[in-house]
């Protein structure tokens, strides 16, 4: 009986050390620019939703910039900064893809940085200007299979100042999903804390092009 009672308590340590509701507004210890291949995105969700996005040629579009610990990350801090207007959110969807996003990304990482959102905003934008977007996958000119490792080191050779540990890159359903990279609250390339660091392993991944 101790011995599940233990094992009931360590698995709910861990699972409050990955994802923290409701922390406190403020406090963390990096950022994660979160980037989205469009088109992988569009063929998993986007189509079946008919999003705006996925009739523009937008490639890597932001997903977020997102508070971090060391280990896990807050998310849905309470906070007394002002949600959005409209106008701000509409503003994002040129490296967003819709407003929505923007809205979602404010309300779940935004509220955690404590800054007003057009302050988090004009931050997410900075970050995302401030990496370096590899050419090369913008002159596909149809879907390719490659390994995950392959993006990695195009984002690497085209950002000299990144490290293999700032880095991550992920999948979903055998596609590429996202490369995120490790910020400081200066927007300084930083090594990832664990949870953010583990990469996609595929040999084949799906990658398409622009349509």
């Amino acid at each position: 009986m101790r011995v599940l009672l233990l094992i009931s308590l360590l698995a709910s340590l861990v699972t409050s050390a990955a994802q923290a509701d409701g922390e406190r507004a403020g406090q963390f210890d990096y950022y994660v620019l979160a980037l989205s291949w469009s088109p992988n995105w569009c063929e998993l969700e986007g189509d079946a939703r008919n999003a705006e996005q996925c009739e523009s040629d937008l490639g890597w579009s932001l997903h977020g910039l997102w508070p971090q610990y060391h280990r896990g990350w807050p998310s849905f801090c309470p906070t007394a900064q002002r949600p959005p207007s409209r106008a701000m959110t509409r503003n994002m969807v040129d490296i967003m893809g819709s407003s929505g996003l923007a809205w979602y990304q404010w309300k779940k990482h935004g509220r955690c940085t404590d800054l007003p959102a057009d302050t988090y905003y004009d931050l997410s934008r900075r970050a995302f200007e401030s990496i370096a977007k590899p050419g090369v996958f913008r002159k596909l000119k149809e879907p390719v299979k490659l390994p995950a490792s392959v993006v990695e080191d195009a984002f690497v050779k085209a950002n000299p100042e990144l490290k293999r540990d700032m880095i991550t890159v992920t999948c979903r359903q055998h596609h590429i999903q996202e490369v995120r990279i490790c910020l400081s609250r200066d927007l300084e390339p930083v090594p990832c804390g664990r949870g953010t660091s583990k990469d996609c392993s595929l040999k084949d991944a799906h990658f398409s092009a622009i349509r």
